[in-house]
Order: C-alpha cells, then structure tokens, then sequence
C-alpha cells in the first residue's frame, strides 16, 4: 500500500497503489520500455537513471523496521485501552512523517482500526530502504490497494462527483455507492509532504 512519489501525488482518479512507482517490488533500468522526451535535458536524464539505479540496488526493510530502529515502540493495539492506542497512533503518525511516510485517507477507520490495520499489515510491507530527500516521499492510501473493498470505500468515502461519474461511464457494472460524510475527522490534521501544519478550524491550534 506504500508508495514512493518524487514530484506526483497519488489519487485513486489514476493509478492504484501498487503501481512500480518505486513501491516494493523492483522496477526496471531497460530503456526499451522507459520513454524519455526529446528535450530533457542530459543532467536531468542523468539523474533520473541515477535514481533509479540506486532504487534497484536498495535493500528492503518495512516501515515498522525503521520505526523501531528510530525508538518508536509499537505495542500490540490488543494491549492498549482506547486512550493509550490514540497517542500512540499520533506518536506513529508524526514519527513517519519524520520518515517521510504520509498518510492519506484514513477518515473511514477509528484509531483503534486504523493503528491495527498500520500494525498488523501495512508497516511491515516491504519497501525498499532508500534516503529520503524533501523532494521525496512514501504515501500511504488507505483506500489504495486496488482492491473491491478499497475501491468502493474510496467512490464513498473520497471521491469528488467527477470523479464518481467518470468510474460509472467506464466501469459500467461496478457498484457506485451513494456519497456519505467519513464517520472521522483525522485526514486534515494528519502532517502533509509539503510540511505545512494542519490547523483546527475554530481554534488554529496545530494537531
């Protein structure tokens, strides 16, 4: 469900988590299938083949690795009252932005659901352990895994009228539920790529 992005942001109106957008599995240096423009510049090709050399030669790890290695413990959500599981969500919250590891709509899922999903399966996909610059990130849809389920959360849940109407052109006989308001309120205060703090509305505290 990670997803390494250098310039784009991901959308399920596009391409599904799991792209080789250099997710986990390994992406390819042949140029037969790689298009390049005419125009780009030759630093600019160079350093994207850099890239992606140094992407192919990368070990892999998980994100709950690096956590650990980073101090960050992560209790088993069983053995945390309601409370408790809520600051340790935030703590793994604002520890993979210090990764540079977002998240993005998660406002269908309550903590508990959501530090269990994180905790038993997403965190421990693996990734591969490459440095991290401003320009790049990991993001984390937790509508993007291209699943059935995933996608019908996401036509509810996130998607825009646009959006929900183009699906039913071309996907005819999938299911377009009607819209209706995520049952949580996390996703605008969760920290962004761009490093610009989410405030509350009324009171401009930052989360």
């Amino acid at each position: 469900m990670a997803k390494d992005d250098s310039d784009a942001d991901e959308s399920n109106d596009g391409a599904q988590d799991g792209d080789p957008e250099q997710e986990g599995g390994e992406a390819s240096v042949d140029e037969e299938f790689t298009w390049m423009s005419d125009d780009c510049p030759p630093e600019v090709a160079a350093q994207f083949w850099q890239s992606v050399v140094v992407y192919e030669q990368a070990p892999l790890t998980a994100h709950f690795q690096q956590l650990e290695e980073a101090k960050i413990e992560l209790p088993d959500p069983e053995m945390m009252d309601d409370r408790r599981l809520t600051a340790k969500l935030w703590e793994v919250i604002e520890a993979l932005a210090r990764l540079r590891v977002f998240l993005s709509q998660t406002d269908h899922l309550s903590d508990r659901e959501l530090y269990t999903h994180l905790w038993r399966d997403t965190l421990r996909e693996p990734v591969k352990d490459i440095p991290l610059d401003e320009s790049s990130a990991w993001h984390i849809d937790l509508t993007g895994s291209g699943s059935t389920e995933d996608t019908y959360l996401y036509l509810k849940y996130y998607a825009d009228e646009g959006t929900r109407q183009r699906w039913a052109a071309d996907f005819p006989d999938d299911e377009i539920p009607e819209h209706a308001e995520p049952p949580f309120d996390r996703d605008r205060y969760l920290p962004q790529v761009d490093g610009v703090a989410q405030t509350d509305a009324e009171g401009g505290e930052v989360m």
